[in-house]
C-alpha cells in the first residue's frame, strides 16, 4: 500500500507527513524534523494515520504480519522442541550403545509369508509383528535383542511342505546404529551395505535346520507360531561362511566376505574359530 503524503500524528513529534516507506522503514517530516521509524511497528501505540480508509487497510496489513510473526514463533518453538527431543533420543541412544552387553543370541531368523518374501528382499526390511495379548495388545513387538551386531535371516517354507525343508532366502545386517529396545514401530531395516539375496538354486542349498536347533525340542524341526526367533551368533556366522562358498566366482563373493568380516568383528568372533554347522539336520545324519 502507498502511504506517501498521508498525514499522521505522533505522540511525541506531533503532526507530520509521510514522505517515503518500504517494507521495514517509514520516513516522516515533522515541520523541520525528518524522522525514520520501523514500519509498520510504529503504528498503533505511537503513530496514527488521519486517513481512515488508509488506517483500516494498514490495520489489516499489521494484523496479517502479526499472524505471520506468531506463526514463525510457533514454528521456531516446535523446531526447538524437536531439537530437544532429538538431543534426548541421541543421548539415550549413545547411552544404550555405550552400555550394550553382547547377547550370545542376538540374531534373528524371520519367517517370510507370501508377499513378505518379495518385500523383504526388495525393500530390505521386515515387521516384527504385533503383540497378541495383554495391555499392549495390538502394539508392535519390540525386537529387544537386536543391536548393531545383529543380522536378520530371511527364510521360507512352502505351503504343505515339511518344516524341515525351510530354506534361507537372504540375510542382512540391521541398519547402522539400530537398537531394538527403542524400536517403536517394529520395522527392522537393513544396513546400507551388508545385505545378500540368494538365488532360487542357492536357497535350495541352504536348509535352515542345518544350522538351527530348537532348545525346547532339540531333536525336532519345530517352529510352531510366531514370525521370528532369536538364535545364536555363531550359527549366523556359520550361515554367512557357507553363503561365501555359494557365492564363489560371482560378483557377490567379495560382498559376502566383507559381510562376514564385519559380522565377526561386531560379534567378537574369530573367523578361524567358526565351527561346522551342527543343526538338527546334521545331527540326524
Amino acid at each position: 500500500m502507498n502511504l506517501v503524503n498521508k498525514k499522521v500524528t505522533h505522540k511525541r513529534f506531533g503532526t507530520g507527513n509521510i514522505v517515503g516507506h518500504n517494507d521495514s522503514i517509514i520516513e516522516i517530516h515533522f515541520g523541520e524534523e525528518h524522522k525514520k521509524f520501523i514500519f509498520p511497528d510504529v503504528f498503533g501505540n505511537h503513530l496514527k494515520l488521519h486517513d481512515k480508509k488508509a488506517a483500516s487497510s494498514l490495520e489489516k496489513v499489521i494484523l496479517e504480519q502479526e499472524m505471520e510473526r506468531k506463526k514463525i514463533e510457533w514454528q521456531k518453538k516446535k523446531e526447538k522442541e524437536l531439537r530437544l527431543k532429538e538431543q534426548q533420543l541421541r543421548m539415550e541412544h549413545e547411552k544404550l550403545m555405550k552400555n550394550h552387553k553382547l547377547h550370545p543370541q542376538s540374531q534373528m531368523v524371520f519367517w517370510c509369508d507370501g508377499e513378505e518374501r518379495d518385500t523383504a528382499l526388495t525393500e530390505w526390511k521386515v515387521f516384527s509383528g504385533e503383540i497378541k495379548s495383554g495391555n499392549n495388545k495390538g502394539k508392535p513387538n519390540k525386537p529387544i535383542r537386536l543391536h548393531q551386531n545383529s543380522a536378520v535371516l530371511l527364510t521360507e517354507v512352502q505351503p504343505k511342505t515339511p518344516e524341515k525343508e525351510r530354506r534361507i532366502l537372504g540375510v542382512y545386517m540391521v541398519k547402522e546404529e539400530f537398537i531394538g529396545k527403542i524400536c517403536e514401530d517394529g520395522i527392522i531395516p537393513a544396513h546400507s551395505l551388508f545385505k545378500i539375496k540368494l538365488t532360487e538354486e542357492e536357497a535350495d542349498q541352504m536348509p535352515f535346520w542345518k544350522y538351527y536347533v530348537n532348545e525346547k525340542f532339540p531333536e525336532k524341526t519345530t517352529w510352531n507360531t510366531g514370525k521370528y526367533r532369536y538364535f545364536d551368533n555363531l550359527w549366523m556366522a556359520q550361515i554367512i561362511a557357507d553363503i561365501i562358498e555359494l557365492k564363489k566366482d560371482t560378483t557377490e563373493q567379495e560382498l559376502a566376505e566383507r559381510f562376514l568380516r564385519h559380522f565377526c568383528k561386531m560379534n567378537r568372533i574369530k573367523e578361524q574359530e567358526i565351527t561346522e554347522p551342527n543343526g538338527v539336520l546334521m545331527r540326524a545324519q
